[in-house]
Order: C-alpha cells, then sequence, then structure tokens
C-alpha cells in the first residue's frame, strides 16, 4: 500500500501543478504576466533614511513617505526614521508631514537618504471635511472653518463645544452652567427659531447626531475630546445645504484620530487639575450683617458665629485625567485605539463626574486597494452624581452669617428657622449613569477609474438610569422618596452613495448622489416609592424598602417615539483652470415629523468662487492668495416635537360633556390637538458673500464673511382663531413671520518662525451679528417665567417686532419716590403703571463676539494664550431679583451691598420684575494659557524607550473682566414657557471655576 501511495504521489503533484498553472492562466487579467518581470524585481532596492525639520534637525515622526505612481508607502518611526523598496532608481519619493511642505525627491543611486521638510507659512492645502466628503480649503466655496487638535483649547474640557470656544468666527459657545457634564449651548449665526430646536447639526465620523435627551444635558459627553483629530464648523447653507432639513442652525462634524501606516506608536497622557471657586457673590460678612440689620430696621438675631455658607457648600476640587492610545498600520491596515478616564470633581460638595471611554478606529485595503473598509467604535460609560444645587445655592446665599454651620464635632447644627445646606449633601442626591455605544462601518468600493460606491451604517444606542433620591430623616421628619427615569435612544443609519471624480489639465470635476434613511427611538419611563426607614439599605439598591405605594402620588409613567427621515442628496463641484470654482448641492426630506400635505421639503444651494490670486496679473502681487466667494441656499429645521400634525386626545374620567339636565358629567374622551396635516418645514434662506487673502508667502491669512439668515414658516403652539371649538391651542406656521441674522465675520492669523528658531503665530476673528424679529402677529410672545413672593406669573423675555430674539420685555425701572417705592416710566401716559408700560430694554443676545490669541515655541518651550468676549448683550440678574432685599436683610437674611444701597429706599417696598435687575453682559475672559516643555530625549539618555515627553502647565478661567455682578456673565438658566426659549436669565446658576491643570504626554 506505502509503495501505491509512493508511486503515484510524483504524478499527483504533476497533475495540480498543472492544473494550477491552467487556472493560473484562465482567470487572471491578460496583462499579469506582463507584470512578472524578473528583470524588474532584480532592479528593486530598498531605502532607508530620516526625516526631520529643515530648521532645527528634530525628528518628525508619523512622516508619510510613498513612491510616486506605486503602491508603496511607509511611514517615519518615532526617531523619523523610514525603510521602504523601491522599483528602479528612478523612482520618486514623495515626503509629506501635516505643516509642512511636501517634497518630491528622486531616488537615483542612493541606498539612504536624508530628508529636511521645510514648515509651510501656508494652510491651503489643509483638508476640510463637509458633507459626505472633503475638499481642500483652497477649493472651497462655501464658509467653513477647520480646527485641528493643536488649536483646540487647553484646561479641563468637558465637551467638544468647549473645545472651539472663541476659535471661530460667528460660533457662540455658552456654559450656561459650571457644573460638571451641565449642558453648553451653542449657536452658529444667531438663533433662528422661537420653539424649534437653534442647536446645529452634530456629525461624528459620518454618523448624524440626535440631540434628543440621553439622561445627560449634552448630546456630545459621550466623547473623550483626546480622541477628536479635528471639528469642522458649516456657517452658511451653501456648505450646510447637502445636510438639508437640519442644516439651518449649522453643521459641526467631528472627526476622531485615524492610525496611520508605519511605526506602531504607544502613547500615554495623565493630568491632574485644581479648581476653586472664581468669583464668590459679594455677600455681606457676618461682622457687615451685624452692623447692616439694625440699619435696615430690623432686630439682629446673633448667634455669634461668623460663617462664609459659600465656603461650606464649595470645596477644592480635584479633576484626573488619563489616557492612553495605540496607532499603527502597514500598506493595507491603519488602527487607532485609546482607552480614556476623567474622574472630575465639582466646586460644590458630592457634585461629581465619572467618564470612561474606549475607542477603536481601523482601516481596511482589500482587492488592491479597490475596496476600503472604515470602522468606527466607540463606547462610553459616564456616571453624574449631584446634589440639589438650586437648593443648596439658596439657602448658602441667604443664610445668617452669624450662625454657625457645624458643632464641635464636625457635624451640621439644625435650625429652626433656617436651613443647613451641609444636611442636604447627606440626604439629597440625583445620580445619573449613562451607557453608549457609537460605531459605524463605511466600506466604499472603487467601481471603474473614478467612480467610487460607498455605505455607512451607523448605530448609536444610548441608555441611561437618573435616581433621584431623598433619604428618610428623623429631625427634621421626612419619609424620604425615590424617584427613577429610565431613558433610551437608539439611532440607526444606513447610507448608499456614489462619487464620481474626473480631471485633465483644464478641468475638474467631481459629482456626488445618494439616498439616506434615518431611524430615532425615544423612550422613557419612570417611577417611584416613598417613605423609607431611616438608616436601613439605600433605596436606589432595592427600591422595594418602600412603605408607600400609591398611584396617587407614585403612578408610572412614560413616552415613546419613533422619528424617521428619508433622504436623497447630491452635489456636483467643479473647477475650470484651477480658477473658477463652481458647487451646487441638493436634499430632498422627508420627515415623519411633518404632515401628510408637506411631508417632503427641498433644499438646493449654489455657490461660486474665483481664485484670483491665480490670475496672470496677479502674479507679482503681494498676495499669495486672493479668492472670492458667493453662495446662496435654503436649508431646513426639523427640531420640532413629534407627533404635532396628528391629533390628540385625552380621556376624563371625572368629567366630559352633559348628556342629562343633572348629574355628574360622564367620562368620555376629547380633542386636546387637532390634527393639521399642513405644517410647513421652517425654512432658512442664507446669502454669504466671502474673501480669503494670504499675504508674504502665506505668513499673514484671513477671511472676511457678510452673511444675510432669514427663517420663515415659524412654528408655533397658538391659540385658534374659531374660540368654539374643543382644542384650546393648535399648531401652526405663522405666515409671514420672519427671523433674521445679518452680520460681518473677520478673520486674521500671522506665523512666523524667525532666524533664531522662534516660531509664533497671533490672530484673532471678530463678528458683528444683529438679530430681529418681523411681521409676527402678536404684540409680544412671552418667555423666561419667574416665580417668587409678588412675581409668580411674572415673565421677563419676550419676542417683540423689530427686536432681536431674548429681548427682556420688562417695565422700566425709574428710581424712588419720596416714600422710597419704586417708581417706573408711564410709557402710554393713562397715569398707570401696567403690563402695557412695558418697554424693549435690550437683548440677551450679544451683537459682537471676538477672540484673539497667540502662541510662540523656541526650543523645547511652548506657550499658548487665549482671550474671549462678548459684548452688547444683557443679563437679566433674577438671584437677585428673588433672594436680596432691604426688607430680607431685616427679617435676617443676608444680602449683597447692592441691594441695600439706596438708603431712602422702603422697607415695603415691593421688588417686581423690571429693569432695576437688569445689567450688562458684557465680558473679557482669558480662557486659557498653557506652558510646556518638551524634553530631549537622546539628552536624557532615554530615547530608546521614549520618543517624546511633554510637561505643561494650564490656567483656566484665570480672569474675567465684566460690570456684571453675579458669579459669572456666561450663563443662561433655562425659563422657557410652553417650549419658548429663554434667554439671558441668571437664577442660582452653578458657579464656574478658576483651575490649574498639570499635564504629562509621552509617546514610545
Amino acid at each position: 500500500m506505502r509503495k501505491i501511495y509512493f508511486y503515484y504521489l510524483p504524478r499527483c503533484l504533476k497533475l495540480f501543478s498543472a492544473a494550477l498553472i491552467i487556472c493560473f492562466c484562465v482567470f487572471t487579467p491578460g496583462n499579469t504576466f506582463a507584470k512578472i518581470d524578473i528583470l524588474s524585481v532584480m532592479r528593486q532596492k530598498t531605502v532607508s533614511g530620516k526625516i526631520v525639520d529643515a530648521e532645527d534637525g528634530k525628528a518628525l515622526p508619523g512622516a508619510s513617505i510613498a513612491v510616486k505612481g506605486g503602491t508603496q508607502v511607509t511611514s517615519a518611526d518615532a526617531n523619523g526614521a523610514f525603510t521602504i523598496t523601491v522599483p528602479d532608481d528612478n523612482s520618486i519619493l514623495i515626503i509629506k508631514y501635516i505643516g509642512y511642505a511636501t517634497q518630491e525627491i528622486i531616488v537615483g543611486n542612493r541606498t539612504r537618504i536624508q530628508v529636511s521638510l521645510k514648515a509651510s507659512t501656508s494652510d491651503l492645502s489643509q483638508v476640510v471635511v463637509v458633507g459626505y466628503g472633503s475638499q481642500n480649503k483652497k477649493d472651497v466655496t462655501g464658509a467653513i472653518k477647520s480646527l485641528k487638535s493643536d488649536e483646540f483649547n487647553k484646561g479641563i474640557i468637558n465637551s467638544p463645544q468647549q473645545l472651539l470656544q472663541g476659535k471661530v468666527s460667528g460660533v457662540n459657545v455658552t456654559s450656561a452652567s459650571g457644573e460638571p457634564g451641565g449642558p453648553t449651548g451653542i449657536s452658529v449665526r444667531g438663533p433662528g427659531g422661537i420653539r424649534s430646536g437653534n442647536s446645529p447639526l452634530f456629525v461624528v465620523d459620518g454618523l448624524p447626531l440626535d440631540n434628543s435627551n440621553t439622561g445627560s444635558g449634552d448630546p456630545l459627553s459621550f466623547i473623550n475630546p483626546q480622541d477628536i483629530e479635528s471639528i469642522d464648523v458649516l456657517k452658511d447653507a451653501s456648505a450646510t445645504a447637502i445636510y438639508g432639513s437640519r442644516g439651518a442652525n449649522g453643521v459641526i462634524i467631528i472627526t476622531t484620530k485615524k492610525g496611520k501606516g508605519g511605526a506602531s506608536t504607544l502613547a500615554a497622557s495623565a493630568s491632574l487639575g485644581i479648581s476653586t471657586l472664581a468669583r464668590a457673590l459679594p455677600v455681606l460678612t457676618a461682622d457687615e450683617f451685624r452692623i447692616e440689620v439694625p440699619k435696615a430696621g430690623g432686630v439682629l438675631d446673633d448667634k455669634g458665629g461668623s460663617t462664609d455658607w459659600q465656603k461650606e457648600i464649595t470645596r477644592v476640587a480635584k479633576t484626573q485625567n488619563y489616557n492612553i492610545t495605540m496607532s499603527g498600520g502597514g500598506d493595507k491596515l491603519a488602527y487607532f485605539s485609546s482607552v480614556g478616564v476623567q474622574k472630575q470633581e465639582g466646586i460644590i460638595k458630592k457634585n461629581d463626574l465619572n467618564r470612561y471611554s474606549g475607542r477603536f478606529n481601523a482601516t481596511q485595503k482589500f482587492l488592491e486597494d479597490r475596496l476600503v473598509v472604515d470602522i468606527n467604535l466607540n463606547a462610553s460609560n459616564t456616571k453624574q452624581q449631584r446634589p440639589p444645587i438650586t437648593n443648596i445655592l439658596g439657602d448658602a446665599l441667604i443664610n445668617n452669617p452669624t450662625y454657625p454651620a457645624k458643632d464641635a464635632n464636625g457635624m451640621p447644627i439644625l435650625y429652626q428657622n433656617i436651613n443647613n445646606p451641609s444636611l442636604f449633601f447627606d440626604l439629597d442626591k440625583e445620580t445619573t449613569t449613562t451607557n453608549r455605544v457609537i460605531g459605524n462601518i463605511s466600506p466604499s468600493m472603487k467601481i471603474i477609474k473614478g467612480l467610487v460606491y460607498k455605505v455607512n451604517l451607523g448605530v448609536d444606542n444610548s441608555t441611561a438610569t437618573r435616581d433621584v433620591l431623598n433619604l428618610p430623616n428623623a429631625v427634621p421628619l421626612r419619609d424620604g422618596r425615590l424617584e427613577t427615569f429610565y431613558n433610551t435612544n437608539t439611532n440607526t443609519l444606513i447610507e448608499n452613495y456614489l462619487t464620481y471624480n474626473w480631471s485633465n489639465t483644464k478641468h475638474n470635476l467631481s459629482a456626488l448622489g445618494g439616498h439616506s434613511y434615518q431611524r430615532i427611538f425615544v423612550q422613557q419611563r419612570n417611577n417611584s416609592i416613598n417613605k423609607f426607614l431611616v438608616g436601613g439599605v439605600d433605596p436606589i439598591y432595592n427600591p422595594g424598602v418602600g412603605q408607600e405605594l400609591t398611584l396617587g402620588s407614585n403612578r408610572p409613567g412614560g413616552f415613546a417615539l419613533i422619528n424617521e427621515l428619508q433622504s436623497f442628496f447630491g452635489r456636483v463641484t467643479y473647477q475650470y483652470n484651477e480658477k473658477y470654482l463652481f458647487t451646487a448641492n441638493f436634499r430632498a426630506d422627508g420627515s415623519t415629523k411633518f404632515g401628510a400635505n408637506n411631508k417632503y421639503g427641498y433644499f438646493p444651494s449654489f455657490s461660486l468662487g474665483w481664485k484670483i490670486s491665480e490670475e496672470d496679473f496677479m502674479k507679482n502681487s503681494i498676495f499669495s492668495n486672493l479668492k472670492l466667494r458667493a453662495g446662496y441656499g435654503i436649508t431646513g429645521n426639523q427640531e420640532i416635537p413629534p407627533k404635532i400634525t396628528q391629533a390628540l386626545f385625552v380621556s376624563n374620567a371625572t368629567g366630559s360633556y352633559p348628556l342629562y339636565p343633572t348629574g355628574a358629567y360622564p367620562a368620555g374622551t376629547t380633542y386636546a390637538r387637532f390634527a393639521n396635516p399642513d405644517i410647513q418645514w421652517e425654512t432658512s434662506k442664507q446669502t454669504d458673500i466671502g474673501l480669503d487673502f494670504g499675504l508674504f508667502k502665506g505668513a499673514l491669512t484671513g477671511t472676511i464673511d457678510v452673511f444675510n439668515k432669514v427663517s420663515k414658516n415659524i412654528l408655533l403652539l397658538v391659540i385658534p382663531a374659531d374660540p368654539v371649538q374643543p382644542a384650546q391651542e393648535v399648531w401652526s406656521n405663522v405666515k409671514d413671520m420672519t427671523i433674521t441674522n445679518k452680520g460681518i465675520e473677520f478673520e486674521l492669523d500671522y506665523r512666523h518662525k524667525s532666524e533664531y528658531g522662534i516660531t509664533y503665530n497671533i490672530g484673532g476673528n471678530i463678528t458683528y451679528i444683529k438679530n430681529k424679529v418681523q411681521h409676527s402677529p402678536y404684540s409680544v410672545i412671552p418667555a423666561g417665567s419667574v416665580s417668587g413672593a409678588g412675581i409668580t406669573s411674572s415673565t421677563i423675555n419676550g419676542y417683540v417686532n423689530d427686536q432681536p430674539l431674548g429681548t427682556f420685555f420688562l417695565k422700566e425701572f425709574t428710581g424712588f419716590d419720596a416714600a422710597g417705592l419704586s417708581t417706573y416710566r408711564d410709557t402710554d401716559g393713562d397715569g398707570l403703571v401696567t403690563d402695557k408700560d412695558r418697554i424693549s430694554a435690550g437683548t440677551a443676545l450679544p451683537n459682537t463676539m471676538y477672540n484673539f490669541y497667540a502662541s510662540a515655541a523656541f526650543k523645547g518651550f511652548d506657550l499658548s494664550i487665549n482671550f474671549n468676549g462678548v459684548s452688547g448683550n444683557k443679563i437679566y440678574d433674577y438671584t437677585q431679583n428673588v433672594s436680596f432685599s432691604k426688607l430680607r436683610l431685616a427679617k435676617n437674611a443676608n444680602a449683597t451691598r447692592e441691594a441695600i444701597a439706596n438708603p431712602t429706599e422702603s422697607l415695603n417696598n415691593p421688588t417686581p420684575v423690571s429693569t432695576r435687575y437688569l445689567k450688562n453682559g458684557a465680558y473679557l475672559r482669558l480662557n486659557n494659557v498653557s506652558l510646556g516643555y518638551s524634553f530631549n530625549t537622546k539628552d536624557l539618555g532615554v530615547n530608546k524607550w521614549f520618543s517624546n515627553i511633554h510637561l505643561s502647565v494650564t490656567g483656566q478661567n484665570l480672569f474675567v473682566i465684566t460690570d456684571y455682578t453675579g458669579y459669572d456673565p456666561e450663563v443662561n438658566s433655562d425659563r422657557a414657557i410652553d417650549g419658548v426659549s429663554s434667554y439671558g436669565i441668571d437664577f442660582l446658576s452653578y458657579p464656574k471655576a478658576r483651575s490649574i491643570v498639570f499635564g504629562l504626554n509621552f509617546s514610545f
């Protein structure tokens, strides 16, 4: 048997080899054999070398080295060294590195090459991310601003919006609260709606996010800022129309870091931040209180102490941040992965935010690089714990400072007539835990030369649990209560699109066409239980220990909704002779939020560009770049409540319509809202004219944009014209009503490297913007609700014709009369001061926003500084309105000097809502300043293990110059009425922190 086996083995091998040869001949392209050239293999050789900076000779790790016209590519390692195989001596190497001019080098007979790259003074080759693609900055015809990671703000960063605060003209970023994880407001070229959302659309690695609440106040809180490579802001309609119904408020595209082929890199960073209360409210000290209470006509209640209640509730807070990243790859695969931990303490005690995040991004090439698959995956866990901040701040500000806060044993002292806020820290807490997984896979296939088909499959799934716990207590007596809210938000996306690129010596054409379907599911459920045993099991872990569960006080609740968006989109860009540019975008969106008669909206845009600097008559001018842009487009806004086009019914078990002359009304169901299938999209028409320029070989660059954005078809919940109907309110588009934002933006940047090796950069931007409401059929649309003694049901904001959004519609305070009572202007002259005498007293929206910055580097040192500010806006100090007065001081409640400044004011003077509490909101802030040093690892003798070691110290919010006397002028408490947005109201807002951050970064 063995002899037979060995006898036939050689014949079988010959047969198998023949079959392989036949298959190879049949199934491989005809020119395959032509490529198999033994001589070409013999001509191949290996070239090695090093990439360094031409000025200081420092290595440039990660520089890209590719063979022109070939498939060979590699990257420089941590020491700038590289090795690559080239076809022959005539091969040309293309060397690229971000921020440096690209070089092409003929190999010749060399086997080792030293490459010195010169820093580029121009950013025209910078790649800008636009909707469904990217463009070189020099070819962009829309108003787009791109920020790279090295340009971001520094310090303790909770959300990506803070990275670009003050960095982009026309963009207003407002940290409405100093609380870790608190909401961050952002608007692009002003708000354009009254009820609808005014936040821009956020797109993360190609996946548009849903701005619905997912358990946290910020839709971007899941992203580790250290993972972000760039943020691109699309401002005008010619750039945002590709996103159609969601582009009216601008689009912010976030691109996370990707791996690069070549050497693998392992990097780590750690930072420690120390934060303290930046500005305390100037309430009276104990000694001042003892003097002022009798002067105000009160009887001093003195317990002999000297307590700073604001110090009692605040602390020196620590923030720890740790990150590890790994990246690398080869010719076919590139990857980036990271793990991040942020543990942040708020400056108010028992307020913490912990975030754990992980990311994996990869790009894999197949089929001779015709198929490219991109994968992005991010997972995060965020846990936020907070005490009842409003109650704590309110008590700390008005408590009698002569009352001791703690006894000799350090325990909170209980009083009958004041609340000791220290007690709230032990009894009340709110805990929110959010788990979020977001990812997408995007395969793209090169069908023929220039034609690429791409699929984008994405999912964003978020679940959050929010527990609001009030523990039971014996003194003071309370039963305790636990409320739990469960939130789910699932966002799924599928997109298919084709991109075609064609060019020759004169013409460059690109066309895009595709389809998108997005489905968003949002659900919330809640339950509660009361009455727990004192000192028993924490109810969060076992709600069953509660003893009271009744439908009257513990009825479960919830809601669910599904929003769907189907879209068809396209774009054409054309360039002639590298001088004349044209871009057209179009998108058709169909949304389930709108009625059957207006289910689809259509959003076109057009823009033109002229590279004046490329004309022959400009060749010897001082301009290295001069480009004129103009664009016009229509975008939409679908950020409105769902189901408003459908009828809503309410069932009432105790009362309905009378069916009999006497007796109780029977149970029944009635209309609460009529169906309205005619509801249309809110639309914005925007015109933009811009000029991009560069002088002195690109050292000085700048941009000027003039824009006009008009929003119409404003959606409002209004009272029906016919009063005889069961529904009291109806949703409708307000005919002819418009909201206009127009203004001018200016940016300037200068970069230079001196002969002594000092590199420096200075620049800034300024935006002037005017906002106006016009053709409203209503005399005023109220917003900004308030409550308190004598002012409940009053309003602060009002939407008035020919006035900006966020207008303060108030009685005008004119002083005090002989009796010490407040006086107000009688605007209509009828002898009475009523709500009819209210005036438009300014707006909460700034008309001027500005930022200026500078940076410098010399040898291993680097320094950067950033200022930002606003002016033209006002703030209503609702905290002072309800908390501080002469009457309250006479009753032994603390106050500020400002509240008791007028000696003639009567104790009985009421304090209604008026311009008395309206203040200038302008400010100039030193946002951050950072000083760093990069160690020379070779001099330290550790270059075998470390390629880079960088130490830094950063100061954040070091000072703010302002006339405002509250905690901080950058504030906006949400006091909306029926969804009508309020602006510029400060009510017991979480104070801002001043921070010092020490950081260490190193890579292997």
